[in-house]
């Protein structure tokens, strides 16, 4: 399944701070990282976490967001 993940800098906390907008029962932001490629590095590790321990508990996976339609380009 594909997943949203945000990836956002914070001023405030001077980093990128990540939220994983189909998992509604984790607290979010949920992990952030200095650089870009190590908040999507730490999303990644954290989305596998979420669904390895859904599936352990026997719990229903989120359905992934649809953003909407693909562009037809002619």
């Amino acid at each position: 399944m594909k997943y949203t993940i945000i990836i956002q800098w914070s001023e405030e906390d001077k980093c990128y701070v990540v939220s994983l907008p189909d998992f509604t029962n984790v607290m979010q932001p949920c992990t952030h990282g200095e650089t870009y490629e190590e908040a999507l590095k730490n999303a990644q590790e954290v989305l596998e976490i979420l669904v390895e321990s859904c599936m352990e508990d026997g719990e229903p996976l989120p359905e992934p967001q649809v953003l909407g339609k693909s562009l037809k380009v002619a």
